[in-house]
């Protein structure tokens, strides 16, 4: 699965406040979220969020 920064990711779990999309900001051995609703941002490792993207939503136009 091919991740870049700018990406929108849905997660299987939503946050508490209600979103479960994510706005990629980094991507290396750590991803950094963005949350799209509240936007509070958080350092996930490689294998956590792989296991936890339900979808991608390319930022492509």
């Amino acid at each position: 699965m091919e991740i870049k920064v700018g990406d929108i990711v849905t997660l299987k779990k939503q946050h508490p406040c209600g979103s479960k999309d994510w706005k990629v900001i980094r991507v290396g051995m750590d991803f950094r979220l963005k949350c799209m609703g509240c936007e509070h941002m958080i350092m996930v490792s490689r294998n956590k969020i792989m296991k936890s993207i339900k979808a991608v939503k390319s930022n492509e136009d």
